[in-house]
């Protein structure tokens, strides 16, 4: 099944003084371990892609392999690794590190160059007449961990191809975890390929990383590594500013969050074994903040009075002068659902 616009429901509502002026209508399934869908909005079913949002999917070969022991990855590496991050210098160094130790360079990543969105990295770039290269890519932790495995697995360097034996690794994780064997793909932002998925696919695998034990096998240990590995260095998942890195901070490592690209986002919620997956229709990211902002305080694990909660799902809205100019508003149906 396709995600469609009749399908997708009212999620957040912008409005301006008095004035609705704008609706993110989209999808949201919440997944317990062992039990299923306990809540959803719009269509559960909607097949979409994931993006940045399965990072954590395509890290689980690289550590439960072997790879990431084999060369002493750290919780810091494997948090890089899920990264979507801002390109400081905190992010960049560390991958400048985790190549050399691999005995490779800045050449050998696979993702493009990208400026950074840190502004005092991008400014000082720009006034030393100097330009970003692929260590600035929100997605080099990832693509490092991807060499990690290429080493590892003595494969080609040519690794995000379909058909290279690393994604032919994480392709059959996906389907595990998902429950969704699913040949379709696109290729990512940071030219990967990116594994289409059911969101009620997508939640249900972000409950398999909440209900993971260290001692309830190989890969089950794997996921309780990348998820603590995320909690313990938020500032490393995303950056100063960003939602993934604040709402992580303000549950005090409780949850572990991770946004994607157009309108996508999730949460893995260990204490309850629940998954969240959020697909916003239209892609904007202020609506999937919102909603997912939500529905963590439904849950019990952010307080709604946090600054930083009410930042993302209430706003307010301001101009460039500073001046309120409006506001967030969860809709009615998933403003009243508490679990």
């Amino acid at each position: 099944m396709v995600m469609t616009a009749s399908a997708a429901e009212v999620l957040v509502e912008v409005h301006r003084g008095p004035i609705l002026e704008c609706e993110h209508r989209g999808h949201a399934v919440i997944w317990r371990h062992n039990e299923g869908a306990i809540a959803t909005w719009g269509d559960p079913d909607a097949r979409i892609l994931p993006r940045s949002s399965s990072k954590m999917i395509q890290a689980l070969p690289l550590v439960e392999s072997g790879a990431a022991d084999a060369v002493g990855l750290t919780s810091e590496h494997l948090a890089l690794s899920c990264a979507s991050h801002q390109g400081a210098a905190i992010h960049t160094d560390r991958v400048t590190r985790w190549l050399g130790d691999l005995n490779l360079s800045e050449a050998d990543l696979r993702c493009g160059v990208q400026w950074p969105n840190d502004v005092p990295a991008r400014d000082g770039l720009i006034c030393s007449s100097c330009g970003p290269d692929q260590r600035h890519n929100n997605c080099s932790g990832k693509h490092t961990g991807f060499l990690t495995l290429t080493r590892h697995l003595g494969a080609g360097p040519d690794y995000n191809d379909r058909s290279h034996p690393l994604q032919n690794a994480i392709s059959e994780a996906w389907d595990d975890v998902t429950d969704d064997a699913n040949p379709e793909f696109a290729i990512d932002g940071c030219s990967a390929p990116n594994f289409a998925t059911r969101l009620s696919g997508l939640a249900r695998a972000m409950a398999a990383f909440a209900a993971a034990k260290t001692d309830g096998g190989t890969r089950q240990a794997a996921m309780v590594r990348l998820r603590e590995a995320m909690v313990l260095h938020p500032d490393l998942v995303a950056g100063e500013g960003r939602a993934c890195t604040r709402l992580m901070r303000a549950m005090n490592g409780r949850v572990a969050i991770k946004t994607g690209a157009e309108g996508v986002f999730v949460a893995i919620v260990p204490e309850l074994e629940i998954g969240v997956a959020v697909k916003i229709s239209d892609g904007a990211r202020r609506g999937a903040e919102a909603a997912i902002t939500h529905i963590l305080g439904a849950l019990g694990v952010l307080d709604p009075a946090h600054p930083d909660a009410q930042a993302y799902s209430h706003g307010p809205v301001r101009n460039w002068n500073g001046v309120e100019t409006g506001h967030y508003r969860i809709a009615d149906r998933l403003a009243g659902w508490r679990l």
